[in-house]
């Protein structure tokens, strides 16, 4: 890929959103997460993203969150809906590893469980691994997940929009995250009881529809 396609602007705020959306379901947020998201700059790019139809109801839902999280308790609160939704792997939850969904069990509202070991560490997380090294990258010793956590995919899409082709890129998308994303997001519908999360899992999947939209476009 060139230098001039890698610096090229839409590529780069493509990166920028996937970035931000990676960073959202990789851990809770707190003071200092919530301080960058509410910033000027911050509010000026959620006003830029709801300027789309597809995307302009899950930001309003997200930004009148934020404006919620005001106080140490209220963010206590969202932290356990992350811990309830994404960390303890019940039939309450929405574990966010692609290797659940991607399995005979795939396309259904009933994932297996975290509990399930030998598929959490199974193909797809070694798949993604390999990515990550032939990119020269690894996951953060300090995430000590999986590497085929949404957080993960979303982070090396970020990557690679900078860095490979358009049809490197569709095709990436297309069988690592695009093909299970729409069940991982459906189960989050279906057990989140707070607003913010499902808000999130609805942006991130219709922007990941819009992305894939514009890369066949530009093919």
């Amino acid at each position: 890929m060139s230098t001039e396609t890698a610096a090229n602007p839409v590529n780069q705020a493509r990166s920028t959103v996937y970035q931000l959306l990676s960073s959202l379901f990789a851990k809770e947020i707190d003071h200092k997460t919530l301080h960058e998201l509410t910033s000027t700059q911050a509010q000026a790019f959620w006003s830029q993203l709801a300027a789309e139809a597809d995307f302009k109801a899950d930001v309003d839902v997200l930004v009148a969150e934020f404006a919620k999280l005001n106080s140490d308790k209220a963010l206590l609160e969202l932290a356990a809906d992350y811990c309830g939704l994404f960390l303890v792997g019940t039939k309450h939850s929405a574990s966010p590893y692609a290797s659940l969904y991607l399995t005979s069990k795939s396309l259904t509202d009933k994932p297996v469980t975290k509990g399930d070991e030998p598929l959490l560490f199974g193909e797809q997380h070694q798949q993604m691994t390999q990515f990550l090294k032939q990119s020269q990258l690894q996951v953060q010793s300090e995430f000590p997940e999986p590497a085929d956590h949404l957080a993960v995919i979303l982070a090396y899409v970020a990557h690679i929009n900078t860095h490979s082709s358009n049809q490197q890129q569709l095709q990436f998308i297309g069988d690592n995250l695009a093909n299970w994303l729409g069940t991982f997001v459906a189960k989050v519908a279906k057990v989140d009881t707070g607003q913010f999360y499902i808000a999130l899992a609805q942006l991130t999947l219709a922007w990941v529809k819009s992305d894939v939209e514009w890369l066949e476009s530009e093919s």
